[in-house]
Parts: C-alpha cells; sequence; structure tokens
C-alpha cells in the first residue's frame, strides 16, 4: 500500500493531467462510458476549425496549463519556429493580430486542444474540416501532414499572403442579409476589381478586392439586389485583400513550399478532409491535394458546400478553435455544431454539466 502511494504521490507531481482527473474523478467513469456509447452506437464525428480572425490573448491557456499533450503541442511549435508561441498566445503581444503570426499560433492551439480532447474524452472524428487556415488544421488533425511541417508552411503562407498587396490597398467587407444569391453578387461585380472571398453561409458572403472600390461595390449590389432586402455590409479588420484575384501573385512561390513538403505528406487520409476550394472532400492523390490548396489562396472560399458535406457524412459535428464563428454558420443551413472553446466548454458538452 505504501508502494502505491508513493507512486501515486510521483504521477501526481509530474503530470497535471493526472492531478485534474483525480480532481474531478467522473471525467474517468464519463470517458469510458462515452466512448464506449459511442463505438457502440457508430457515431460517425467531424470537427472543423475556424481561421484566422478568430485569434484572441489567452487561447488555448487552460488546455496548456492543465494537459500535458497541449503543453507539448506548444512547446513543439516553438522549437519549429524558434520564437515562444505560448508567450505570443497567452500574452498581449499585438503582432497576434499579425497575419504571419496569426496563421502558426491559431493553427497550434487548435491541434493542442484537439489532442487534450482527445485525451480527455476520447473524442476521435472520421471527417475534418477548416475554413481558410483552419483547413490546414484539418489537414493535420486527419494525420496527412505533420504539425511541425505544417506550422512552418502556415508561417510562410500568412507572409506572403500579407506581402501580396501593400498594407491599405486591399480590404474585404462581409455583406450579411438572407438567402443571398451569389450570382447577383458576382453580376453585380463583374468589371470591378472586388471578387467573391466567401461564401460563409446563405446569409453571408465577403467580398474581397480593392478598397477603394468598396463603396462602389456596395452601392450596385443594393441596386442588383432592389431596396425591398435589407443589407448590411460589415469591413473586416484584415491588412489585404485574401481570397481575390490579388493573392494570385504569391501562388507560384507558395507552390514551391508545398512541393518541398510533398515527401512527409500522406494524402491517403485527405479524402476526410473538405477542399475550401472545390466544397467537396479532397481526394487521396498528393498532386490534387497540393493544387487545391494553392488555388485556395486566390479563390472564394465555399464554406457553404463545406457544410453540406461534412453533414452529409456525420452524425455530430464540432468545432474547435478560439471562437466559434463555424457554429451561426451552420446554424443557417439546419445543421448542429457543438463549439469547444474552453476546457469548461467541453466538460459542459461532453459531461452534460
Amino acid at each position: 500500500m505504501q508502494l502505491l502511494q508513493y507512486v501515486k504521490l510521483f504521477v501526481l507531481t509530474i503530470d497535471p493531467l493526472a492531478r485534474f482527473l483525480l480532481r474531478n474523478r467522473q471525467h474517468v467513469v464519463y470517458f469510458q462510458n462515452r466512448r464506449d456509447r459511442v463505438e457502440m452506437s457508430g457515431t460517425k464525428a467531424a470537427v472543423v476549425f475556424p481561421g484566422q480572425g478568430s485569434q484572441r490573448h489567452g487561447m488555448g491557456k487552460d488546455f496548456y496549463e492543465t494537459l500535458a499533450v497541449s503543453r507539448d503541442t506548444f512547446i513543439e511549435a516553438s522549437d519549429t519556429l524558434g520564437w515562444d508561441v505560448a508567450a505570443m498566445c497567452f500574452g498581449e503581444d499585438e503582432r497576434l493580430n499579425q497575419t504571419e503570426y496569426a496563421q502558426p499560433c491559431v493553427l497550434v492551439t487548435e491541434i493542442a486542444m484537439l489532442r487534450g480532447l482527445r485525451a480527455l474524452y476520447g473524442l476521435d472524428p472520421q471527417f475534418f474540416g477548416g475554413h481558410s487556415l483552419g483547413e490546414y488544421t484539418a489537414l493535420v488533425a486527419a494525420g496527412v501532414l505533420p504539425l511541425s511541417t505544417v506550422i512552418q508552411i502556415v508561417h510562410v503562407r500568412g507572409r506572403l499572403m500579407q506581402e501580396a498587396t501593400p498594407v491599405g490597398i486591399g480590404g474585404m467587407s462581409a455583406l450579411v442579409s438572407t438567402d443571398l444569391d451569389v450570382d447577383i453578387i458576382l453580376e453585380a461585380l463583374r468589371d470591378l476589381p472586388i471578387d467573391v472571398a466567401n461564401i460563409n453561409s446563405v446569409n453571408q458572403v465577403v467580398i474581397s478586392g480593392v478598397t477603394k472600390a468598396m463603396p462602389e461595390a456596395e452601392t450596385r449590389i443594393v441596386d442588383s439586389f432592389g431596396s425591398g432586402k435589407p443589407l448590411r455590409f460589415v469591413p473586416l479588420n484584415v491588412s489585404a485583400p485574401f481570397h481575390s484575384r490579388f493573392m494570385s501573385t504569391v501562388e507560384n512561390p507558395f507552390e514551391d513550399v508545398l512541393n518541398s513538403v510533398r515527401k512527409v505528406m500522406d494524402s491517403r487520409s485527405a479524402s476526410r478532409v473538405t477542399s475550401n476550394f472545390t466544397g467537396g472532400f479532397h481526394s487521396s492523390d498528393t498532386e490534387d491535394v497540393l493544387s487545391k490548396l494553392v488555388s485556395q489562396l486566390s479563390n472564394t472560399v465555399r464554406w457553404k458546400d463545406n457544410m453540406h458535406t461534412l453533414a452529409s457524412e456525420a452524425d455530430v459535428i464540432y468545432e474547435i478553435g478560439p471562437n466559434r464563428p463555424l457554429r451561426e454558420f451552420f446554424r443557417t443551413v439546419g445543421v448542429n455544431c457543438l463549439s469547444l472553446t474552453t476546457l469548461a466548454s467541453a466538460q459542459r458538452t461532453f459531461q452534460g454539466n
């Protein structure tokens, strides 16, 4: 008995996860019961990850402080990039809102959260999706690419996207209404330096392009829909016109980056990950996956189609990230999405309290 007590004390000293579980013994019981119930019922789960813009100071800190597997994820990222990712995420560093830092920080936080939820609750998703940057998180989660590789990819991706246009030249705006007809929007923008960047839901479409052309674009869209349809335009706090023709200048250098990692890529699992470029699942062909990731830079993110694709296969969908923008998008297409943004929200979801 004394030996067992000594071992228990040793484990509690070195492993915060063990401390967490023993303080909350119901976690252990519930984890086993839930895992058995899910496996027996054949429930198919999907996870989705938000992209840039979802970052916030302090994101992932509760996972880092409680779960060794989450903490190790931040450490792995810091070793890969050569700077302290945890400090960037948890402090008040304003660089967190700069594209080249925001993208790796959001991705690392989301993978750290997913790994923690796997350890605590046995979350074992079969399908994966992500919005813009989140598509790269989904590829890591599905085992298509290793985390250390993708961290470097998105760090370069963020820098290239920032450098594609001078700061202040381009911008983005979200069009919010009901039952938006994308064809009407495209026709209104036809000869303007503005593109449809994101089809997020039936109620939100994002346009992207030259900032000076935005007022004309908004006027044309309002006129095209007519006075009977209420429309609201929300300027986005971004420094470049993402997912537009103005990103095409960085496609070639980004393609070189992706080609350099093909040897560590296992595309067999890519068929479980949705493509922002097509709206459907990726194929298992390496060349095809890489090509679609390049195209994603300067083309429309077809998130509404991604949602339909995932909902057609999954019985339950979880959003994992520092914020929960995707839940509302799913709601517009009649699909329930459970958002997990903190350990506390995960406990409420998986334990029902």
